[in-house]
């Protein structure tokens, strides 16, 4: 199984990703050793995931999520809390 991600950022900013371990991807990410995106965020903290059977199916549900605006983001993360 694949994991969608959205982490929200120190400074406030959302990351989305993908992942077959949501624990081990988070802790790269705050280790440093994650995205460079990332750099200068952390730490970061899970803020919505969904699961995906498939590596092509995560991938497209989060390049669809990162085509999203923040506010939009925002209410998928709020809705899951």
């Amino acid at each position: 199984m694949w994991t969608v991600y959205v982490l929200s950022c120190s400074d406030g900013s959302l990351y989305t990703g993908v992942t077959t371990d949501l624990e081990r991807r988070l802790a790269e990410h705050n280790a440093g050793r994650g995205a460079k995106a990332l750099r200068g965020r952390l730490p970061c903290r899970v803020v919505y995931s969904e699961r995906r059977r498939t590596r092509s199916t995560a991938q497209s549900r989060e390049a669809e999520i990162k085509s999203w605006p923040r506010g939009r983001k925002l209410l998928l993360v709020r809705r899951r809390t």
